[in-house]
């Protein structure tokens, strides 16, 4: 089961290539390039520790132009995938992700595991955005579960909006966790990818007693969970 096969991860891997040629500053560019030829060469994850961590310090954390043209290349090879508001530092963080080599399965999960052990909040923030852009996507359902658990606003956000991984791969209760998580913590829901679609009969049950106890309290209920419930009992 697959979001993105690997003609349109290479595919989308060069559409961000060339919008960092044409936004980073030429001795960014370089050293990224750099860096990306150790990452690729070492067995360990040393140079890829180093390069993940002091990326800001290069790329910079400035938003960037992106093409209409190139909008529709990524909406096309990742769909509902945005890089919308993104910095340079974490575009490059990104593809820098997709650069690791994935030929050896137990080395690649190493090496990304590794990055989610040690990493700050904004490095876990780009870390769960990628999720749709690993390889063996079946291996990062615990990472996206225990994401979805954080108590850290952002990175609760870097799963649930235009991610479509949760959609794809959770499993009932943790995809039912997920969207009671968004509801509770007061993100915009309409950001998350499949939640019509994967609506159920527990998460509807589940909705209606949380709209009960939100009324109960003279509390205001988001008019999506309405439509949520209304969709499952018309």
């Amino acid at each position: 089961m697959l979001l993105i096969d690997t003609i349109s991860l290479k595919k989308l891997s060069d559409v961000f290539l060339l919008i960092l040629r044409r936004n980073l500053r030429p001795e960014a560019l370089e050293w990224l390039l750099n860096k990306m030829d150790l990452i690729i060469k070492e067995e360990k994850s040393v140079q890829l520790h180093l390069c993940f961590a002091h990326l800001p310090r290069f790329a910079t954390k400035q938003t960037f132009e992106v093409l209409d043209q190139e909008v529709k290349q990524i909406e096309c090879h990742l769909a509902g995938f945005t890089i919308h508001n993104w910095t340079l530092d974490k575009l490059s963080r990104v593809w820098l992700l997709m650069q690791i080599p994935s030929e050896h399965k137990e080395i690649y999960l190493k090496k990304i595991n590794s990055l989610f052990a040690t990493a700050e909040m904004n490095e876990q923030i780009v870390l769960y955005t990628a999720l749709p852009l690993y390889n063996y996507p079946e291996e990062w359902v615990a990472r996206c579960e225990e994401g979805i658990r954080s108590n850290i606003g952002t990175v609760l956000e870097a799963i649930m909006y235009h991610n479509p991984y949760p959609a794809q791969f959770l499993s009932e209760p943790s995809w039912n966790q997920l969207v009671l998580k968004a509801f509770f913590t007061e993100k915009d829901v309409n950001q998350i990818i499949g939640l019509k679609e994967r609506m159920n009969e527990n998460l509807s049950a589940t909705l209606q007693d949380y709209i009960q106890e939100r009324l109960a309290a003279s509390r205001t209920v988001a008019p999506e969970i309405y439509q949520l419930t209304q969709q499952m009992n018309p």
